[in-house]
């Protein structure tokens, strides 16, 4: 015999199977589980381009990135990836090509209500996973918070490795003097360090 949380004895206890996992969850009394959020990370579709531009001028008008014109977000759209937590949109990203080898990571932005949940994380893998995908060497990104990219395995870098990206776009910028974003690189070619032999 168990004891609910009111500290009766147990109740009615059911079983019912997860749709999308096959996992059984129990329910005591009929209230269910709590389940963690499903989060989705896709490709952008037409319908997000609102949702994205919102998003990045949120955070732009905090100063925490840059401004993305609507349009821009439209003529771009094929770039971003965007996460759903339950469907909801929760955040965007965009992959940028550059060159024969070369990407950008743009546009990194979570709601302020789902951060430090790994969305960020899942946005920038799906980046990755693509530049693997497609042949790229390099990608890299123009950040606030490197910290958060060192994680992902990429590492400091002089913005002047990039002059497509200097001289295509940055030299427009009202910020372009006195830029305060640093740039971070990943090696997607790099092979990883084998582990030191054992003595």
């Amino acid at each position: 015999m168990g004891l609910d949380e009111s500290g009766g004895t147990g109740g009615d206890i059911t079983a019912m199977a997860d749709e999308q996992s096959g996992a059984v969850l129990t329910s005591v009394n009929g209230a269910m589980p709590a389940r963690a959020p499903i989060v989705v990370v896709e490709k952008a579709r037409a319908a997000d381009a609102q949702d994205i531009h919102a998003v990045v001028t949120y955070f732009a008008d905090r100063d925490e990135m840059l401004h993305r014109p609507l349009n821009e977000v439209y003529e771009n759209l094929r770039d971003f990836y965007v996460a759903r937590v339950d469907g909801e949109f929760a955040g965007c990203v965009a992959l940028h090509l550059w060159w024969a080898d070369l990407a950008e990571i743009k546009s990194l932005a979570v709601r302020e209500d789902r951060q430090l949940k790994g969305i960020g994380y899942g946005l920038v893998s799906a980046c990755l996973d693509e530049a693997r995908r497609i042949g790229l060497a390099k990608v890299f990104a123009l950040t606030y918070k490197p910290g958060f990219f060192e994680k992902l395995g990429f590492s400091v870098a002089d913005v002047m490795e990039f002059p497509r990206k200097v001289w295509n776009e940055c030299y427009r910028c009202p910020k372009f003097a006195n830029c305060n974003e640093i740039a971070v690189g990943i090696d997607l070619m790099a092979k990883p360090a084998a582990p030191p032999a054992a003595p």
